[in-house]
């Protein structure tokens, strides 16, 4: 079985927020104290559920991601762009309601949107020639 790598630039701008996806969620998983202090989370006490939650969403992300990059589907890509495209709706939720307006809290929502607009611009034809 060959590796596909896209030859269309829309397209390997989509399958890049794939792979950073997949690459997120690898990290996030198999480091998740690591991950928690990037994003200034941290358990409280002698309560280690925070973990269990991180490292089962960096596993959906590097499924996801995995997914897409294997399959190499318009609906695939469609999915993934509208997930991130949740995501940054919940943020700016986050940030008008919950007083969350934090530096790292907007530059994970200038990421998100990225990672809504790649997969999703070259699934509507925004990145062909």
């Amino acid at each position: 079985m060959d590796f596909y790598f896209p030859t269309e630039l829309g397209e390997q701008l989509a399958f890049g927020a794939a792979a950073f996806t997949a690459v997120v969620g690898f990290i996030i998983m198999f480091a998740p104290g690591y991950a928690m202090r990037v994003f200034g989370l941290a358990p409280r006490g002698e309560r280690r559920d925070g973990y269990a939650e991180q490292r089962s969403m960096g596993g959906f992300y590097l499924g996801f991601g995995l997914s897409a990059i294997m399959l190499a589907q318009d609906w695939i890509y469609m999915a993934l762009g509208a997930a991130f495209a949740m995501a940054a709706f919940a943020r700016v939720i986050s940030l008008l309601s919950d007083r969350g307006g934090t530096v790292i809290n907007y530059v994970l929502l200038v990421v998100q949107v990225i990672l809504a607009a790649l997969p999703l611009g070259y699934v509507f034809g925004f990145f062909s020639a």
